[in-house]
């Protein structure tokens, strides 16, 4: 158990940060809600939503690591298990992605949109199966995996909203005739 309390303050600031940050999203889509565009549903599940689940993965791993499990290893176990769920979750994003028109991805967005979070899943799943062997190891794979996913969530929450933003409340609204 010695493995994991050298992590507890690490997680206890990364877990908090997703949690609250998932809440700063809801905050945000409501506050966005009064103006909603047709493509906004489309655009939300293939780019909001993910980012509620990285931050949820994030927490979920900070929990998962906090547990006082028996053997240090089951927290790895689980965490690659989340990874390896994210690995899957990926795969339907992607094809969300591909199936939406109302947005254009450039080179950034396949980065932060797929690249990025399909890392912190694979390290993840990763860190699962190396604690077989090398359990300090796996564990600075767990928190380089919450790390990406933590920081890749702050990004695509930024890009979203400033899109919401910028681009969709920048359109001119449409002048009553009275």
């Amino acid at each position: 158990m010695s493995a994991l309390s050298e992590w507890d303050s690490f997680y206890i600031i990364v877990g908090p940060a997703a949690g609250a940050l998932i809440g700063l999203q809801f905050v945000v889509m409501t506050l966005m809600a009064d103006r909603p565009s047709q493509t906004t549903a489309e655009v939300g599940r293939a780019f909001a939503t993910p980012t509620v689940v990285h931050f949820a993965a994030c927490l979920l791993v900070a929990a998962l690591v906090r547990v006082p499990w028996p053997v240090a290893e089951l927290a790895t176990w689980f965490c690659g298990a989340v990874g390896a769920g994210g690995l899957i979750y990926m795969c339907v994003l992607v094809v969300r992605l591909s199936r939406q028109n109302a947005y254009q991805m450039d080179n950034e967005d396949r980065l932060f949109h797929v690249g990025l979070p399909y890392l912190g899943y694979a390290v993840l799943a990763a860190a699962g199966v190396t604690a077989l062997w090398q359990l300090e190891l796996a564990l600075f794979g767990v928190g380089l995996a919450s790390l990406i996913l933590l920081f890749d969530g702050i990004h695509n929450a930024w890009d979203a909203i400033a899109w919401q933003v910028l681009v969709l409340r920048a359109k001119p609204a449409p002048t009553d005739a009275a």
